[in-house]
């Protein structure tokens, strides 16, 4: 559950996307929690009031169309625009804002982690793997110990520049003051 604020937004200014630094703050029309919520394959984020559990709004994202239900904004991480629909056909888009980027990217791994288990239980029920999905299985990277074990050390040897005022060193980016 994350604490939102949704936004009354101005339609797309270019093709390429909406920018969250149009939006005004008089232009913020609610604020409360947001839960997504994944059964099978319907994922819908649920915009309620954070008191009384009451639906300001939702937003349904069909499978495989996360990016037309969930826009990413060109210059802010923390911020989206959402598709909500009234179920008779007819759909807005509102800003959504989080307060904190790891929020932000909370919301995207949740929705994320919704994606794989449809495609993990589409390829099971078709008895196909996809590319994708199966490199999403095999871990190519087994966990290895690079702990030094007791009695262990490690030698670094540096071959020092001096600089041209003679006074320190240069290594890689850094530069080390001799007193």
């Amino acid at each position: 559950v994350l604490k939102v604020a949704v936004y009354k937004i101005p339609p797309r200014s270019t093709s390429v996307g909406y920018k969250c630094g149009e939006w005004l703050q008089s232009d913020k029309i609610w604020s409360g929690r947001l839960r997504v919520v994944s059964c099978k394959e319907r994922c819908e984020i649920r915009l309620e009031d954070p008191n009384s559990g009451e639906l300001f709004a939702a937003c349904f994202v069909p499978r495989g169309q996360r990016e037309t239900s969930v826009e990413l904004v060109l210059d802010s991480s923390r911020y989206f625009v959402l598709k909500i629909e009234d179920g008779a056909g007819r759909h807005a888009f509102i800003g959504l804002g989080f307060a904190e980027r790891n929020e932000a990217f909370d919301f995207n791994v949740a929705l994320s982690d919704h994606e794989k288990y449809v495609r993990r239980e589409h390829d099971k029920e078709t008895g196909e793997s996809s590319a994708a999905g199966a490199a999403d299985d095999i871990d190519i990277h087994p966990a290895v110990n690079h702990r030094l074990k007791e009695g262990e050390t490690i030698r670094i040897n540096v071959k020092p520049k001096p600089t041209s005022s003679g006074t320190g060193m240069r290594f890689g980016g850094f530069f080390f003051c001799l007193k």
